[in-house]
């Protein structure tokens, strides 16, 4: 895949702009000035356009009359003739002059009754196709048209009876009601009829392979792909676009370049399956290899659409692309194929992705719809402005459509506008889950954690069942607050409210993340190790739990297991392990594990991993190590990394070089971050522990002169529901005392005043 990863991506602007042209558009939003019925009239001779005005105007007789007049032909011909004028009439949108001609035609032939009730059918039209189709004459053609109009109406079962009732089969009508029945969902009734077919075509095997592919049964599409004798370009197409549908893009890829044949549709179904799966690039050059094999085919609007996905997905640096591929869509007259205004949408999508929102607006102003405006809307709300889309908020408020309710929402959370974003929340009628969820997170982020619970109770009260994304943001939260408690009762309501082992992915790694997080490791691992499905977020979650408790041993062999099940670590997997070596001293495993990381895995390490490894260094009282490892950094080392440094001093302050080493960090530390608190406090902690109190008392002094204040250490213990929060020196002992006593102590303890400030000083 990644072979079609060529070096120079804006290649793409020069050949898309040497497209040759068959038309020209003198703007992208052009609107036709000609009515309706002069344009159809403009398709039609002298002589049917009079003959279509008489219809119209009721004139039966002349009408008749002027069909008598037509130059005499075999009466084979004659009628041949009508049936054509006919469907001619009904396709130009002419359907009662339509019904009238074939009332008024001096003969008729069961081909012309039959194009009479494909007219109806088309214009769904039901019951008057129901009316003609019991007086007219009947073949299988005419059975075949009910069926296809049955199966459009969704009206599975009454097409299955028509079908037992027809008197001629053929494989059309198989195919009719295969294709009917998975249009409608029953691909397990398709699968059956498919199976009792007397004789299949290729149209056959891929109305099943398409129907399967779109009900998620890729694997038994697979198998009938296998099994056929003869394929088409369609048939390859549906599994090329049946691959990237499931995210397999690199079997969709093989299997495109197995192609016999190629199609625009072929190219087409790669290059979207590329763009969705966020493959941009490739998207794009694989649009540039399209136009060599293609060179005299237009791409289609699914094509146009997917090339603008994947310019937006691109990003900011690559916003010239966009500019591009719009330049050519108006100046090659590509607009004329967005029927449905798709690609205009697509459009904007792709100005508001790359960061041009001005652009965005621009398209937006020149045909406004809901869906553009909410993509704008999330376009300012991304960059900041929330003034603009509150603006435009303001000209779809009164619609109360939900998505732009829930952008703004989300909006206002993002900037920490709770208010605001609870105002319109609570004006919001008809709120869905996705809302719910949306203000349950945003107040997760802004820290309001027993709000959100609260929320939770509420929507539970409005009948809304809360989606897993809910039970993963609060289980989140649980975690972030150690709240033990509130994790388990969430897992029991997962429990009795979902499939919890559904299994939801997602949910379960929550799950996972938050008995780690609230110390309840062995209950973390019950989980883990229960999933049918682990990804790397499932392994990365416990072994990072055992890791930060100390199990370092266990976090290794995890570890190793993970390897074992062939899933790839990633950063945050060896952030994990190399935590564990240095909490547990494994110097010699852990410089291994930091060595395979970038040879054996080509894991590039960030600040947080070269961190890691001067913790290592450092816990393991090599000091001078640690100094010399941050001298061979590939990077400016920052104030985080001459922090830790120096934090490690003060753990360390009996080693000899501790206290240069701690001087000449902290130097390097104020330089980068004059007011850094814990800098300044770790450095007073190396002072007192050698004993040097003069210079520890002046450094706190100099402390308050330039207003350094460490924040105060913070702790917390649920009671009965409640949170007591503690900061340090900001609680007499007594008060502590008759918060944390009753939960260590019996009664009779607790009743006693001498044991109780006997325990408080414990």
């Amino acid at each position: 895949m990644r072979a079609l990863c060529i070096p120079k991506v804006y290649s793409f602007l020069p050949k898309l702009s040497s497209l040759a042209s068959s038309s020209h558009c003198r703007g992208f939003y052009g609107n036709a000035a000609t009515s309706n019925y002069r344009t159809h009239l403009r398709g039609f001779s002298n002589e049917e356009a009079l003959i279509l005005r008489r219809l119209s105007e009721g004139g039966l007789v002349h009408a008749r009359h002027l069909l008598d007049k037509i130059p005499q032909r075999g009466s084979t011909s004659r009628v041949r003739y009508w049936t054509s004028l006919l469907t001619k009439f009904a396709k130009a949108g002419y359907l009662y002059e339509a019904r009238v001609l074939f009332d008024v035609m001096p003969e008729r032939n069961i081909v012309t009754c039959n194009a009479m009730l494909t007219s109806y059918v088309k214009r769904r039209r039901l019951d008057e196709a129901w009316t003609l189709f019991r007086e007219m004459p009947k073949d299988v053609v005419s059975w075949t048209v009910m069926l296809t109009a049955l199966c459009d109406d969704g009206r599975s079962d009454d097409a299955v009876e028509l079908f037992d009732e027809m008197p001629e089969r053929n494989v059309v009508s198989w195919n009719t009601l295969v294709s009917g029945l998975i249009k409608n969902g029953d691909v397990e009734k398709a699968k059956q009829v498919f199976n009792a077919m007397p004789s299949r075509d290729v149209v056959s095997w891929n109305a099943m392979i398409k129907g399967y592919i779109e009900n998620g049964g890729l694997e038994e599409a697979k198998l009938l792909f296998e099994s056929m004798g003869e394929r088409n370009v369609v048939t390859w197409t549906s599994m090329v676009s049946g691959y990237c549908r499931h995210g397999d893009v690199h079997e969709a890829y093989r299997l495109f370049c197995e192609m016999p044949e190629r199609n625009v549709v072929s190219w087409t179904a790669m290059i979207g399956g590329l763009a969705w799966n966020e493959f941009y690039r490739e998207a794009l050059l694989l649009f540039l290899e399209m136009r060599k094999d293609l060179d005299a085919i237009l791409p289609n609007d699914e094509t146009l659409i997917s090339l603008a996905y994947a310019c937006g997905g691109l990003g900011a640096g690559f916003h010239r692309l966009g500019e591009q591929l719009h330049a050519q869509v108006i100046s090659n007259g590509w607009e004329s194929v967005d029927t449905d205004g798709r690609l205009a949408k697509s459009l904007v999508h792709m100005y508001a992705s790359s960061g041009l929102i001005g652009s965005a607006q621009c398209l937006l102003n020149e045909s406004f719809d809901l869906q553009s405006c909410n993509i704008v809307i999330n376009g300012y709300l991304r960059i900041g402005d929330l003034q603009r889309a509150q603006t435009l908020f303001e000209r779809v408020q009164c619609l109360h459509d939900k998505v732009s309710w829930t952008s703004m929402i989300n909006g206002y959370l993002d900037a920490g506008d709770v208010s605001r974003a609870f105002d319109l929340f609570h004006e919001l009628h008809d709120k869905d889950g996705v809302t719910w969820t949306v203000m349950i997170s945003g107040l997760v982020r802004n820290e309001l954690f027993a709000e959100a619970a609260s929320l939770l109770s509420d929507m539970m009260r409005h009948g809304l069942k809360p989606l897993n994304s809910t039970y993963s943001v609060l289980l989140s939260s649980a975690g972030a607050t150690s709240n033990l408690d509130q994790g388990k009762h969430l897992h029991c309501v997962i429990a009795k409210t979902t499939a919890c082992y559904d299994p939801d992915l997602i949910l379960q790694n929550s799950l996972v993340s938050m008995y780690a997080k609230c110390g309840a490791i062995d209950d973390a691992y019950e989980i883990f190790s229960k999933m049918v499905r682990k990804d790397t977020v499932s392994w990365n979650s416990m072994i990072m739990g055992l890791s930060h408790h100390g199990l370092a041993d266990k976090a290794l062999s995890l570890f190793k297991e993970m390897l074992d099940s062939e899933m790839k670590p990633n950063s945050v997997t060896f952030l994990a392990v190399l935590s564990a070596c240095s909490h547990s001293g494994l110097i010699t495993r852990g410089l291994e594990l930091f060595k395979a990381m970038k040879e054996a895995y080509s894991i590039q390490p960030g600040v947080e991993h070269y961190i890691s490894m001067i913790d290592l260094l450092g816990r393991a009282g090599k000091l001078r190590e640690a100094e010399e490892f941050i001298s061979t950094l590939p990077f400016t080392p920052d104030h985080t990394v001459y922090g830790a440094l120096l934090g490690l001093c003060g753990l360390n302050w009996r080693d000899r070089d501790a206290e240069g080493i701690a001087k000449r960090a902290a130097m390097r530390l104020m330089e980068l971050d004059p007011v850094n608190a814990p800098g300044h406090v770790a450095l007073c902690n190396v002072y007192a522990g050698l004993g040097k109190h003069e210079i520890e008392k002046e450094m706190r002094k100099g402390m308050g002169v330039k207003g350094v204040k460490k924040t105060p250490g913070c702790s917390w213990i649920v009671v009965n529901g409640k949170s007591n929060v503690f900061l340090s020196g900001d609680k007499s002992a007594c008060e502590v005392a008759q918060t944390i006593l009753p939960i260590f102590c019996s009664n009779r303890i607790f009743e006693e005043e001498e044991k109780v400030l006997t325990l408080c000083h414990c």
